[in-house]
């Protein structure tokens, strides 16, 4: 366990997970569950209605195995072969109308139960109206990495998604237009919602309304590529003000300083600027996550390595040493230039 501020950090294999602690910032969840991606922790309707389904089905599911196991187990000590048997098959019995109704009906009725309410959750869900103080973002799934706009607040940001915690009495939910610039993909954040594709050419819609504070992660569920297991899902859940305060710090061009117009320069007469954008300078690239706010975000690589000078120095050299795969090239640059490209990079906040 490692910390990074009021940031908690663990590596597990491939993925950072991630949690906030109680801070001034909003952000809290003291005691983190067992796995910030615990389906048995929802935090949202959604996932709540999943949840209660799931409960149902296991419960149904575990009383036709206890009845399945209770009657083998029966069958098993009461028919078992005994010293005095004699090896004569014993008297065989056909054609019960009533028993095979029996294995009929019972299996259909479960089935339609099952059937009912799975489609009452999935109608539950889709067919929830946005509200008119709703947050409306648009996710774009990329290879490999995620885009998020916020068309009616003006904000463009990559991988981190930010929205507002929902209070019971004035409910803030978040409603979610899916798109792929590419091939399929799918958004899944456990402890939020179902999974839910991004399909070409195709636009899907979901809904979370956080109630809790915090950090939740999630994943591409959906194969897409070399680099399907390294596309993580991170959604930042805050209070009111402060997600006003990201909304504001957000919409603000790039600043940058002085001592960093070299490294400017730099990236200004590259490649990185046919892929990237930055408020306020040429760069308007559309490939690649909007840099204007790099350094406000946790980490890089769609969640695949912590966001520091040291990694980030790394990524622009060889991409392929933290993300073997993806489809940022090496930018060739000599010692000189990449720590003058980081250093215009640190002030983009």
């Amino acid at each position: 366990m490692q910390s990074r501020g009021s940031i908690n950090w663990r590596v597990l294999g491939s993925q950072i997970l991630v949690w906030v602690n109680c801070n001034s910032a909003g952000l809290s969840n003291p005691t983190p569950p067992l796995s910030p991606t615990n389906i048995f922790s929802p935090a949202s309707t959604p996932a709540k209605s999943i949840f209660g389904l799931s409960l149902f089905v296991l419960a149904v599911t575990g009383a036709i195995f206890l009845v399945v196991f209770t009657l083998l187990l029966y069958s098993v000590v009461k028919f078992r072969k005994r010293k005095n048997d004699d090896g004569r098959e014993p008297a065989q019995v056909y054609g019960s109308n009533q028993v095979e109704l029996a294995w009929t009906i019972i299996p259909i009725l479960i089935v339609v139960a099952l059937f009912m309410a799975t489609a009452r959750v999935i109608a539950t869900v889709q067919k929830t109206s946005p509200p008119g103080n709703a947050i409306a973002v648009t996710a774009i799934g990329h290879q490999f990495w995620w885009e998020y706009r916020y068309p009616e607040l003006g904000v463009v940001t990559a991988n981190e998604l930010h929205v507002p915690i929902t209070d019971p009495g004035h409910p803030t939910p978040t409603f979610i237009t899916l798109l792929s610039a590419d091939t399929d993909h799918s958004f899944w954040i456990p402890r939020l919602a179902g999974k839910t594709d991004l399909i070409p050419n195709h636009p899907n819609t979901m809904w979370i309304d956080p109630q809790e504070t915090g950090v939740y992660l999630g994943q591409c569920a959906q194969y897409c590529g070399t680099q399907h297991a390294k596309m993580l899902l991170r959604v930042y859940v805050q209070s009111k003000d402060e997600f006003d305060r990201w909304i504001r710090q957000q919409r603000q061009p790039a600043v940058v300083s002085a001592t960093a117009s070299q490294g400017q320069g730099i990236f200004e007469t590259t490649a990185c600027i046919n892929c990237h954008a930055v408020s306020g300078t040429v760069a308007n690239g559309r490939f690649g996550p909007d840099l204007t706010h790099l350094m406000s975000r946790d980490t890089i690589a769609a969640g695949a390595a912590l966001n520091t000078p040291q990694n980030l120095r790394r990524w622009i050299r060889d991409p392929n040493t933290i993300k073997p795969g993806s489809l940022m090239p090496a930018m060739e640059l000599n010692d000189q230039e990449l720590d003058a490209l980081t250093a215009y990079l640190e002030t983009l906040r």
